[in-house]
């Protein structure tokens, strides 16, 4: 009985009907894996080497193409922004704050990402067939689907 209570005290946050998304989340992402889990650190050093990269436009150009084929891959499991910014907070690139119906504010963990995130977006969005405007403040995009 007291292993029983333990395990339940341990495990009751999997009840809570938003951890039980974000868990569905990393199993969709990672137990196929096309996805990994990588230290911020290494992430925003590897953003840093791409901007001073002499083929820094040929990653954009193909972080373009990932992008769309993102939503390709996706479309029967992403099917409005706001499930794909909350796939994408899940992800750890932002923290995204839903300020009306259609808009919303992600806080980035570094300005170095906020090129990656908003092509991403932008993109994703255009294949989707949404209309958006996304504005840039030093670390933070505000996302309005129109």
């Amino acid at each position: 009985m007291r292993r029983a209570l333990k395990f339940y005290n341990e495990n009751k946050a999997l009840e809570d009907p938003t951890t039980k998304k974000k868990i569905h989340a990393y199993l969709d992402m990672l137990l196929n894996g096309e996805h990994i889990i990588l230290d911020v650190d290494h992430w925003l050093m590897f953003l840093r080497l791409i901007a001073s990269s002499p083929e820094k436009e040929t990653f954009w150009k193909e972080h373009k193409q990932v992008a769309r084929a993102h939503w390709e891959q996706l479309k029967t499991k992403v099917h409005s922004p706001e499930e794909l910014l909350s796939r994408l907070e899940n992800c750890n690139f932002f923290r995204s704050t839903k300020n009306a119906p259609n808009d919303f504010t992600l806080v980035l963990v570094s300005e170095v990402s906020k090129d990656f995130i908003r092509i991403f977006l932008e993109e994703y969005f255009a294949a989707m067939g949404v209309k958006s405007e996304i504005k840039e403040n030093l670390t933070k995009l505000r996302v309005t689907v129109k």
